[in-house]
């Protein structure tokens, strides 16, 4: 890994602009700097309570993990981090929305090809990170930023680790919001991998398809009811690894049969469904990864997923929407903020490599 640099950008100005952003704890504003014409920014303010304490483990992972992955499209990019009063300040590129917002304020349910696409670019973030043995932990629409050209990307790096291949390592179980949060870490679980990033995969998708989370619990033993009503009580036969958990034998519930999946969801496809299942299984192992899921059928079968431009993009009230700022144009480059049919390439430009007969 990268040592962690503190660069200072030169003579940056900040000024607030007017209007609520969606993640809380950021602060956004407007930063100016020599090379740029008012670029808008997203800024993490972290407090440095002791001087001798140093810098907060939260933020250096945050830092580290960003460093290392801060090339893929569907993560948001750190652009900066640079001293500020008695902390630092972390400079993100500003994203207008977040998919939570999307989901609250979109028609509902969403669109199938808008759920496919969404779930398409999560999926492309997660395996980017997975790749890079980076495990987020804390995968949620509210950490699931959109940007003004429909692009989303994972934010919120906080509680993200390097796991260990090989499972030695322990962590703490006391990650990931509860409605997200995998079984295993609800069993107490310290020794895990990116499984538990892969059932908050399919607690994302199964909220996108129902217009409200699968599983709401209000603490952690409501929690594993919620899930044990939809999936069934698990045991050591479906699960081997569960008897190992040190919290198994402090809780028993009734014995409950799992639900079929399209009675949960009577309208989603049945390879929607089918995807769902492969996420929300109890066996971490046996959770379907990010890679192998963009590859499911579900995203070949009609409709196919949606463009950015044809997703909802909720206005900010309090001032005018931010407008994407697009790198130097090329002739035939894609660009994820014009229709779809401006994109398609020219029939014309590909015929002389197309083989007669």
């Amino acid at each position: 890994m990268r040592p962690l640099g503190l660069c200072v950008p030169p003579r940056w100005r900040l000024s607030r602009p007017r209007g609520p952003f969606p993640s809380l704890g950021w602060v956004a504003v407007s930063a100016f700097c020599p090379a740029q014409t008012g670029e808008i920014v997203a800024l993490k303010k972290v407090a440095l309570r002791r001087l001798e304490d140093g810098i907060p483990n939260q933020a250096l992972r945050e830092i580290k993990a960003l460093q290392e992955i801060e090339d893929n499209q569907h993560v948001v990019q750190l652009k900066a981090v640079f001293p500020h009063g008695a902390g630092f300040v972390l400079a993100f590129e500003f994203m207008l929305s977040d998919l939570a917002e999307v989901v609250r304020h979109a028609q509902r349910p969403l669109g199938q090809a808008q759920v496919k696409s969404y779930l398409q670019m999560l999926l492309k973030g997660v395996a980017f990170c997975h790749a890079n043995n980076i495990v987020h932990r804390d995968l949620k629409p509210a950490n699931l930023l959109i940007s003004a050209s429909g692009q989303l990307k994972i934010a919120d790096f906080g509680l993200a680790r390097v796991f260990s291949p090989d499972g030695s390592r322990l962590y703490t179980h006391q990650v990931a919001t509860r409605w997200y949060r995998a079984p295993e870490l609800l069993y107490g679980a310290r020794q895990y991998d990116q499984g538990v990033d892969l059932w908050a995969v399919g607690c994302i998708l199964g909220e996108l398809l129902n217009g409200s989370p699968l599983f709401p619990g209000e603490n952690d033993i409501e929690q594993l009811c919620c899930v044990l009503r939809i999936l069934g009580t698990p045991s050591p036969q479906v699960w081997p690894e569960i008897t190992e958990l040190p919290d198994y034998n402090k809780i028993s519930f009734k014995e409950q049969a799992p639900v079929p999946l399209e009675e949960v969801l009577p309208d989603a496809s049945p390879q929607a469904l089918d995807l769902l299942g492969l996420f929300l299984l109890y066996p971490p192992r046996q959770r379907i990864s990010a890679s192998q899921a963009l590859l499911h059928q579900y995203f070949f079968t009609a409709p196919l997923p949606a463009h950015p431009s044809e997703l909802p993009i909720p206005q900010r009230p309090g001032g005018p929407t931010p407008k994407a700022h697009p790198g130097p144009p090329h002739v035939h480059d894609f660009h994820v903020d014009r229709p779809l049919e401006e994109s398609l390439l020219n029939p014309e430009l590909i015929r002389p490599f197309i083989p007669e007969g």
